[in-house]
């Protein structure tokens, strides 16, 4: 199926293994934002390094750089048919940018994924993850302040894109194959 999509969700929510999933099933590429900083870090290229001039600093990688990255993804062969955005747009900002990027090529959106999480078990999940993985960053109140972040920078896009009729709304409990086949339950009826 050729299929351009989107996923969101707060942090904890499991969108890095559903996309992960989705992708392998749809045969589909993961545009994943993490990656791609990752790959243009370790290429120390120009966007690479001005990514790490940020976040060496501690800061965001500002919106300018993140769409440079996300467009020059965007023109590699494997895309063409199709995508998953994992981890952008994260503001509207970003929607914006993603809206005229899109638009040169001709390209639309064809569902954005949100996986619907509360937020007390999103602290639950992410401070099981950190002692799992010794993460000593992600105490409870930094993983409060990320949630926070994202009810006010991503949550005003997920209405965009509801009111533009995209948006299927998926409940993000339950194993990770529960998950799975409500997400391809969603996009069975939305894409048919």
């Amino acid at each position: 199926m050729t299929a351009r999509l989107m996923m969101v969700g707060p942090p904890g929510a499991g969108k890095g293994t559903q996309a992960e999933g989705l992708c392998e099933r749809l045969d589909i590429p993961q545009v994943s934002t993490g990656d791609l900083f990752r790959v243009h870090a370790k290429a120390n290229d120009e966007l690479g390094r001005l990514a790490a001039s940020y976040s060496n600093r501690g800061r965001l990688v500002p919106d300018e750089v993140t769409n440079r990255m996300v467009e020059e993804r965007l023109d590699e062969e494997d895309v063409a048919d199709g995508f998953l955005l994992d981890g952008y747009p994260r503001n509207l900002g970003q929607v914006e940018a993603l809206d005229q990027m899109l638009a040169r090529r001709a390209w639309a959106l064809d569902a954005v994924v949100e996986l619907v999480v509360p937020d007390e078990e999103v602290v639950g999940r992410l401070l099981e993850r950190a002692k799992v993985q010794g993460r000593a960053d992600d105490t409870a109140e930094v993983i409060s302040h990320r949630i926070d972040v994202y009810h006010a920078e991503t949550e005003p896009l997920v209405e965009v894109y509801a009111e533009r009729g995209l948006l299927l709304r998926v409940d993000g409990l339950g194993t990770v194959e529960e998950v799975a086949a409500r997400i391809d339950a969603a996009l069975a009826r939305k894409l048919g």
